[in-house]
């Protein structure tokens, strides 16, 4: 009897095989193929490729925050505040990627297609969620002040894709000089 893999594995092997050749690429039949095994046993935890994506998109999502989760030792008192402690941990080389796929999805999302035009403002509003819960003040305040972060965040990192590290690094520095 061969090597019967978990879900978790082939999670780990989609998510692998996304930030190789990116989610429109993303099959069964590939992802069986790289990690060795029957497209059958990627059904079987994953019945359809939506729920696939779904499970890498959130992934994906978890990873950041995890990396994210140190430099919020203490709440931040706004949405620049937010930006001042995430910009070194979201700017390393290896966040790059991680955006890079987030941005894939987001376009999809914005064409229509699903599953990401129902997954992508779940996965955004998980993140204003969790993001608003590093901020002082009332819920509706931090809720505020956690979207607008949010949207500087993903606006500069969309920004350092297109126009490189040095260009987001300027346009950051120059939105927090203005306080």
């Amino acid at each position: 009897m061969g090597h019967k893999h978990t879900k978790d594995e082939i999670l780990d092997g989609a998510l692998a095989a996304a930030f190789d050749e990116g989610l429109s690429q993303l099959t069964f039949g590939r992802l069986a193929k790289r990690l060795g095994i029957s497209d059958r046993v990627v059904v079987y935890y994953f019945p359809t490729k939506d729920a696939l994506i779904g499970e890498v998109l959130y992934a994906m999502g978890a990873q950041l925050q995890a990396a994210l989760a140190p430099a919020f030792a203490a709440p931040a008192a706004d949405h620049l505040g937010l930006l001042r402690a995430a910009w070194p941990i979201v700017t390393r080389a290896d966040a790059d990627r991680v955006f890079a796929l987030f941005f894939e999805a987001a376009g999809l999302a914005a064409a229509g297609h699903e599953p990401y035009r129902s997954l992508v403002p779940q996965l955004v509003d998980a993140w204003v969620e969790w993001a608003a819960s590093l901020i002082h003040g009332t819920k509706a305040r931090r809720r505020t002040e956690a979207e607008a972060a949010i949207a500087l965040i993903d606006g500069l990192l969309m920004f350092r894709q297109l126009a490189g590290p040095a260009a987001a690094d300027r346009a950051a520095r120059k939105i927090l000089a203005a306080r």
